[in-house]
């Protein structure tokens, strides 16, 4: 659909008059809430949703050392105390439903090594308020899988439908001024008011009323500045209590605005700004054709998605070829190139832990290091470790020449190339798509076993190994479980 001038008012949408008895887009995604449960998700939307709750809750585990994640908890008991029922992942303690769904958020996103699916991140937007209600509520694990799949295919739908920072056009980059993880709003308030037990007429309006309070979209401010903020590109926190806020006010009798989709002139299309919005994505095929698995992607890194291409490649190279750190005379990245000169990335003056998540260089540099994956690559030990900072310095950053072209024809392709100059020589691969991609490569894909042992890895030492093995098999047949909370529970730091 090709839209007005931002300057220019939208005109109304015919869609909005062309039949007046016809259902609304928020009441559509309602009615597909409300009737979901697990007898209608093919296997392996279940199995999807198992293994991202499984790597959402390592993550967050794992982000309570980290300083964000540290900040996300007391802001969590200053909102909801230390005396709910709704569990903080790592500490023992249960808050109201909104403090505890706020500091899991900020817990899960602190690494920034929780899942991908589009707009970008959704899992520490969407999944802390359904744990939270799912406990409290005392819901089975079959009822949280059933919200988790309405909460990723929501949100698939709406970054599919809207802009896109990795957008392009006629092999350019065509990324819009405005973007950003806003839209995760609809899935965090569907599955929350799903497991509250909302009806459908009830969840229409607390969808209208996240639409009328969803947070701006500031990520491009973020993408532009440095040092960048630590709240990132969306603060999942925020997001949900903006969600759950919505889903209590429902269920108290609040009136949301149904009309908030369809209409284009002054709706959530228009103020949210967005310049590409395509709504028969959202509901086409809608509780039929489940379309997140295929592209729900895992991080193996605590790193920046845009870089993982590359740290594949350079930890091969690294181990194939014995190159030891001394030896790097430099290192050379050829990879995305709508990121590749934005100050976020580029910016190389480490002021805190987790400017390190997002300096490509620096991730390199701790890659090259042998660093074990998990945790520990955010540890400040290795953030300022010396020879990190020093090789840091010898990285290069270049486009991918096929990048645009590439990503024009397949949203999921992220073609990159390492070079490493040593021993007088240069060492050298290419790849298209980073590891935990779901692609034609089966090896790119992230097995359940890859996911386990990432779980063990980023939560090593954090909880006694029996509860770590309690953990993994009780998520991973998370259709058996009668109480989810009892699984929250489980999650204490020793």
């Amino acid at each position: 659909m090709v839209h007005k001038p931002p300057d220019t008012p939208y005109a109304p949408s015919a869609r909005q008059h062309a039949n007046p008895m016809s259902k609304t887009i928020i009441a559509q995604l309602a009615d597909f809430s409300a009737g979901v449960d697990i007898a209608r998700l093919p296997a392996k939307v279940i199995e999807e949703c198992k293994r991202d709750v499984l790597d959402t809750l390592g993550c967050a585990l794992a982000g309570s050392e980290h300083p964000k994640g540290r900040m996300g908890v007391e802001t969590g008991r200053r909102l909801g105390g230390t005396h709910g029922q709704a569990s903080i992942i790592g500490t023992g303690e249960r808050s109201t439903p909104h403090g505890a769904a706020f500091a899991n958020g900020e817990l899960a996103n602190a690494l920034d090594a929780d899942s991908v699916l589009l707009p970008g991140h959704v899992s520490p937007y969407v999944l802390p308020g359904a744990f939270a209600t799912a406990e409290v509520q005392q819901r089975s694990g079959k009822d949280l899988i059933a919200a988790v799949a309405v909460s990723h295919e929501m949100s698939y739908r709406f970054g599919a439908a809207m802009s896109g920072y990795r957008d392009t056009q006629d092999g350019k980059a065509s990324s819009d001024s405005i973007v950003g993880y806003s839209s995760t709003v609809f899935g965090a308030t569907a599955s929350a008011g799903k497991l509250k037990g909302l009806s459908a007429g009830k969840l229409a309006h607390a969808l209208g009323i996240a639409a009328a309070t969803a947070p701006v979209n500031s990520q491009r401010a973020w993408f532009m500045h440095a040092p960048t903020a630590t709240i990132k590109y969306q603060l999942a926190g925020g997001l949900t209590s903006v969600a759950l806020t919505a889903a209590d006010l429902a269920d108290l009798g609040h009136r949301g605005d149904l009309q908030m989709l369809d209409d284009e002139s002054c709706g959530y299309p228009r103020f949210i700004g967005t310049a590409r919005w395509n709504p028969e994505l959202l509901t086409q095929g809608l509780g039929e054709d489940w379309r997140f698995p295929a592209f729900q992607m895992f991080k193996p890194y605590p790193h920046c998605r845009v870089m993982h291409a590359p740290l594949d490649l350079l930890i091969d190279l690294i181990a194939q070829n014995n190159i030891e750190v001394a030896e790097i005379e430099s290192i050379t990245s050829f990879g995305e190139g709508w990121a590749y000169s934005l100050p976020c990335f580029t910016n190389q003056e480490l002021l805190e832990v987790h400017d390190a998540q997002f300096c490509f260089a620096h991730g390199l540099a701790v890659a090259a290091h042998r660093i074990p994956i998990g945790r520990d690559w955010q540890d400040p030990k290795v953030v300022f470790d010396p020879s990190i900072l020093a090789l840091k310095d010898k990285v290069r950053l270049e486009t991918h020449p096929t990048y645009f072209e590439s990503i024009s024809a397949n949203i999921s392709v992220r073609p990159s190339r390492v070079e490493i100059r040593a021993r007088g020589q240069v060492f050298a691969a290419e790849k298209q798509f980073p590891k935990g991609t779901p692609s034609a490569d089966p090896a790119s894909y992230m097995t359940t076993d890859e996911l386990v042992t990432k779980f063990r890895n980023f939560v090593g030492g954090l909880l006694p190994a029996a509860t770590i093995d309690e953990v993994v098999d009780t998520v991973l047949h998370l259709e058996r479980v009668e109480d989810f909370g009892a699984v929250m529970r489980k999650l204490v730091r020793q």
